[in-house]
């Protein structure tokens, strides 16, 4: 349907709906570019406070995939009429608003309507310099990847609402899809990056589709190599995948190859949808290791080296 749509066009747009970039670019001035993006979904916890913390943390990841930093955010709210406390409201946007703050930007306000179902996000603007605007596509053949957090929030969330989730995955899940992608974008931008892209919907496979699509290359992604969550591996054993997973399974099933080795768990976890993942970073392999020593001084300590580009042959992606 979007490539039906008749573009826009203007000399100071750098990154418009062209491509699956993670937000839009807008240059203002010679040195100075906008960041614009926007995300809200329905809760994926009981809590109303923390839920706000992770849509918050899922908005303004965007701005951070793109290498810039957030300035401004405003609130995007549909609450259902007579069915909630208007106290579970204020936590959500409490929240919303410590993460914002924790990343340094700005609430200016928001909007809200009457739904039956209960929503919560951020449109929030970054500002970059117009060169310094990272990507989801260039990588070149040779490039490593690095990936910054924990996969399986999907899965622990999927059976977080059976009740069959463990206390310790969903802490740990809890805990990455709060933690802001601050430091790990502000590590990157020490580094001669190539792409960036985060991780969420679409999952690692779906993510790492766009951007070696987008850039012409194949990219290897090695399972054993996959940060998991704890318990994630097994609660995708035993069947808790997400109806996003399968989404995922049916989109990709001709752009990526997984090979007939990589476990059935490994595999759904890799096409898991994420909320509020981390960065995957394409970069020279001489610069990798470099990288993920600075991540993990910085507390990104999640970040792993999960693959590596080569010239295109056959498929955009295979999980090996």
């Amino acid at each position: 349907m979007l490539h039906s749509l008749p573009p826009f066009e203007h000399p100071d747009l750098i990154v418009g709906t062209e491509t699956s970039d993670d937000a839009g670019v807008f240059r203002l001035r010679p040195d100075l570019a906008i960041v614009n993006t926007v995300d809200f979904f329905t809760p994926i916890v009981d809590d109303p406070y923390t839920f706000g913390q992770i849509a918050a943390a899922n908005a303004l990841s965007d701005i951070y995939a793109m290498g810039a930093e957030p300035t401004t955010a405003l609130n995007i709210v549909a609450f259902p009429k007579g069915k909630l406390d208007l106290s579970v409201l204020g936590d959500i946007i409490r929240g919303g608003a410590e993460r914002a703050r924790a990343a340094g930007a700005v609430v200016l306000g928001g909007h809200s309507i009457i739904d039956n179902e209960l929503k919560y996000g951020m449109a929030v603007t970054g500002v970059v310099h117009p060169d310094r605007v990272i990507r989801n596509v260039g990588i070149q053949a040779g490039d490593a990847l690095i990936l910054t957090k924990r996969l399986g929030t999907g899965i622990v969330s999927t059976a977080l609402k059976r009740r069959k989730a463990s206390a310790a995955s969903v802490r740990a899940a809890v805990a990455s899809m709060i933690e802001l992608n601050k430091a790990a974008s502000a590590a990157m931008r020490r580094f001669p990056v190539h792409a960036c892209s985060d991780v969420t919907g679409y999952g690692l496979l779906g993510h790492a589709f766009e951007m070696a699509d987008g850039s012409h290359v194949t990219v290897l992604l090695e399972a054993r190599k996959m940060p998991l969550l704890p318990g994630a591996r097994r609660l995708a054993e035993q069947g808790y995948l997400t109806g996003g997973c399968r989404r995922n399974r049916d989109y990709l099933k001709d752009k990526v190859v997984i090979d007939p080795g990589v476990s059935s768990a490994l595999a759904e976890i890799a096409l898991d949808p994420q909320t509020s993942g981390g960065l995957l970073i394409a970069l020279p392999q001489a610069d990798a290791q470099a990288l993920l020593d600075d991540l993990h001084a910085n507390g990104v300590e999640a970040a792993t080296i999960v693959g590596h580009a080569v010239p295109f042959h056959d498929v955009s992606v295979r999980l090996v």
